[in-house]
């Protein structure tokens, strides 16, 4: 299996700041990430990270309103 990963950004010059605000997310949550492989992080922990950052993508939006 592959650890390629396929994830596409519509702007691919946002990549660096995606990148940051994952690490940024993660930090919050207390989640050791780091930069390249992260196989070795649970379900849980990778699912904390991403619901941190939809959490913070909603309450951006909301504030924009």
């Amino acid at each position: 299996m592959s650890s390629k990963n396929n994830n596409k950004l519509n702007v691919p010059e946002a990549r660096a700041a995606m990148d940051k605000f994952k690490m940024q997310s993660a930090n919050e949550v207390g989640v050791n990430l780091k930069e390249g492989y992260n196989g070795d992080l649970t379900s849980r922990e990778a699912g904390s990270v991403g619901g941190q950052m939809v959490k913070k993508m909603i309450e951006s939006y909301e504030k924009s309103l």
